[in-house]
């Protein structure tokens, strides 16, 4: 009844957001610093935001600098799978020296493939960018089946081979499992896809290491608890009707308890910002928000499979992840470069974790593996922000660049 209960509080509330929305958007004419009017305006904005949402948000990247030019930016849909789409992000010039293909691997969260944004927006400078778009579960009809983590590494071998020969792979937190797995079943079967490079970024290869809360609580309960008690079917009027789910919302309400001051400070700071005028600083908030709120349903299979076979039995470290029935071999991984990320603050996926990937391609020759920790940054940090641009980015450049 969670998922029920929480689309009757949705629908219920759904008028008076509405309402908000349309006051604080009329109100705003009245320009007088901090007027009875200009306060209102604030006070609706803050309430209609207070919300929700279960649509991906736009990726807005309609351009990028290279060099001296700015070059205008396309998203092309290269597959279209039930649970997931391949996007490329397509540069409109003439002219451009041949870049390698970067596959971006994208988790299956609670949030949709757009909190990559900004990654996308840096690789784009140097590489053919294509990424996993993964579809709301709610909006998936019955008729398209169960989604589970073997899957997840179907999807990831079909969709690097739809990048085609010479790609390379990166992969961002909770896929690194699936990507490693994806790899190596392609090199085991000598797929002509195979990887040039992958490159692990912040992912719980092996969760045994400096566990964190997150692994903690993984650990806490037999799998059994988290099936009666975090998975949900899809109500209507959703396509996904009667889809097993882990709701997003139930996810992110989880997160935002972890630093509920922080994001109560948020909301008074925008409301603060609205109310004297400081447009920009509000625009970053709002911007924020509009991302960090937008929620992503996933397939109870995949996100039940993944807590039990990463998080609690550790199947890929102790060598019995299987894919379709066949046991998964980091060993047969012989020609694709390898490098791993770490954030020195990690409070998600500790240090340690990504790294064990090195050990677990025990084929992959020491001149073909790298591995660099950044200093100061946590778990987002690692693919965003200023020192993913200037200091872990150009080091993937390179990664990538010598594989080619």
């Amino acid at each position: 009844m969670l998922y029920q209960a929480y689309q009757l509080q949705t629908d219920m509330a759904s008028p008076l957001r509405l309402v908000a929305q349309h006051l604080s958007a009329t109100l705003w004419f009245e320009r007088t610093e901090r007027s009875l009017l200009r306060q209102v305006s604030a006070a609706c904005d803050v309430i209609s935001r207070l919300r929700l949402t279960h649509t991906r948000p736009a990726y807005g990247i309609d351009s990028v600098q290279i060099g001296e030019d700015r070059v205008p930016v396309v998203e092309d849909t290269v597959s279209k799978l039930p649970f997931g789409s391949l996007l490329r992000f397509r540069k409109l010039a003439d002219g451009l020296p041949e870049q390698p293909k970067v596959l971006l691997a994208a988790p299956l969260s609670g949030h949709f493939a757009t909190l990559l944004r900004e990654t996308v927006r840096t690789l784009l400078q140097d590489h053919e960018v294509y990424i996993t778009d993964w579809h709301n579960a709610r909006d998936v009809a019955l008729r398209h089946g169960a989604f589970g983590l073997d899957d997840y590494i179907d999807y990831m071998i079909r969709f690097t081979e739809a990048v085609g020969e010479g790609a390379h792979v990166v992969a961002v937190c909770q896929p690194c499992v699936a990507a490693l797995a994806a790899t190596a079943v392609m090199a085991e079967d000598d797929n002509p896809s195979t990887p040039r490079s992958l490159t692990l970024m912040a992912g719980p290869v092996d969760c045994r290491v400096n566990p964190t809360e997150v692994n903690r609580l993984a650990t806490s309960q037999p799998i059994e608890w988290f099936e009666k008690n975090l998975i949900s079917h899809v109500p209507l009027p959703h396509r996904g009707h009667m889809r097993r789910v882990y709701p997003g919302f139930v996810q992110l309400s989880a997160f935002m308890s972890m630093n509920l001051e922080r994001h109560q400070q948020s909301f008074r700071h925008l409301y603060e910002h609205l109310v004297e005028g400081r447009t920009d600083e509000a625009r970053t908030i709002q911007t924020f928000y509009d991302e960090y709120l937008a929620v992503n349903d996933l397939p109870a299979e995949f996100y039940l499979e993944t807590v039990e076979k990463v998080f609690q039995t550790y199947d890929l470290a102790v060598g019995t992840l299987q894919y379709q029935g066949r046991t998964v071999n980091p060993a047969a991984i012989r020609r694709t470069a390898l490098m791993t990320v770490e954030g020195e603050r990690d409070d998600i996926c500790s240090v340690g974790q990504t790294v064990a990937a090195q050990d677990l391609c025990s084929s992959v020759r020491p001149y073909l593996k790298t591995h660099h920790i950044q200093t100061g940054v946590g778990h987002y940090g690692v693919f965003s922000g200023r020192k993913w641009n200037l200091q872990i980015y150009p080091r993937v450049r390179e990664h990538i660049h010598a594989a080619m």
